[in-house]
C-alpha cells in the first residue's frame, strides 16, 4: 500500500504545472514531454520539425520569445522548462568549417540561451520555475574528436550555473543533465555510418554499465529535476551516464571471473 502510495505521489508531482520541452520530436526531448505530461503536467513541445505543438528554430529569438508568450497567454503561467533541442557536430579543429561552427553553437548554445532567457523573464516574473538544460558528458570532459559539440555543451553546463547563481534568490532554479550514450537517432546517425561499427562497441563499452541508456532515462532525472522533489538543487550538472565518467575499466577483475 505504501509503494502504491508513493507511486502515485509522484505519478501526479508536476499536476497544475505548465513546461516547455524543446527537441520534443523525437529521442530525449520527446521521452522528456511523455514524462512531465505523465506526471501530470500540461506539456508544450516545440521542435523544428512537425509533430509537436509548436515548429520553432530555436535559434530565432523573435521566435522563441513569442512561443513563450503564446504559452503564458494560454495558460497563466510557466512553470518548467526542459531544454532539449540540439544537434550533433564536430571534427578536429583544423578540419572544422566556420559554418559549422557556427550551426552548432548557434543550435546547442545560442538556442539554449535563448529560451533560457526568455522563460526566465516570465519567471521572474511570477517568481517562480525551473529550468533543466540537457548538455553532455562531453561539456565536463573531452572526446576525442568532440571540438564543437564539447563547447556546445561545456557553455550549457556554465550557463546553467550562472544563471543559477543569479536567480536563486528570485525564486527560480537551474540545473542541467550530462547524459552519456543514449539511444536515440541522433546517436544512431553517427554510430550506424560507414566504418563506425567497431567504435560503436567501444564507446558502449566504456559505459561501466555494459550498454547505452534510453530517452526514458534521462527524462526520469528531467522530470525530478523540475518536480519539489528537488526543491534544494540548483545549479547543479548531474551526470546520467551508466558510469562512462567514473573511470576506467580495463577488465583485471575478469581475470579472477569478478
Amino acid at each position: 500500500m505504501q509503494q502504491e502510495i508513493a507511486r502515485a505521489r509522484v505519478m501526479n508531482r508536476l499536476e497544475n504545472t505548465v513546461a516547455f520541452v524543446t527537441g520534443a520530436a523525437s529521442g530525449i526531448g520527446a521521452a522528456c514531454a511523455k514524462r512531465l505530461a505523465d506526471e501530470g503536467a500540461k506539456v508544450v513541445g516545440a521542435d523544428i520539425t512537425s509533430g509537436t505543438d509548436i515548429i520553432l528554430d530555436v535559434r530565432d529569438e523573435e521566435a522563441v520569445a513569442g512561443a513563450i508568450q503564446d504559452i503564458v497567454a494560454a495558460h497563466g503561467r510557466l512553470d518548467s522548462v526542459v531544454n532539449a533541442a540540439g544537434v550533433a557536430g564536430g571534427g578536429p579543429v583544423h578540419l572544422l568549417t566556420g559554418e559549422e561552427w557556427d550551426r552548432v553553437l548557434d543550435i546547442n548554445l545560442k538556442g539554449t540561451f535563448h529560451v533560457n532567457k526568455h522563460a526566465a523573464i516570465q519567471m521572474l516574473a511570477q517568481g517562480s520555475g525551473a529550468i533543466v538544460n540537457i548538455a553532455s558528458i562531453e561539456g565536463i570532459e573531452g572526446t576525442e574528436g568532440g571540438s564543437v559539440y564539447n563547447a556546445s555543451k561545456a557553455g550549457v553546463v556554465m550557463l546553467s550555473k550562472s544563471m543559477a547563481i543569479d536567480y536563486g534568490r528570485r525564486g527560480l532554479r537551474v540545473n542541467c543533465i550530462c547524459p552519456g550514450g543514449i539511444d536515440t537517432p541522433m546517436l544512431r546517425s553517427i554510430t550506424d555510418s560507414d566504418g563506425m561499427n567497431v567504435y560503436q562497441e567501444r564507446l558502449r563499452e566504456e559505459h561501466l554499465l555494459g550498454r547505452f541508456g534510453e530517452p526514458s532515462e534521462i527524462a526520469s532525472a528531467a522530470a525530478f529535476l523540475v518536480s519539489s522533489d528537488a526543491s534544494f538543487i540548483t545549479g547543479h550538472a548531474l551526470v546520467v551516464d551508466g558510469g562512462f565518467t567514473a573511470g576506467l575499466r580495463v577488465g583485471i577483475l575478469d581475470q579472477l571471473g569478478v
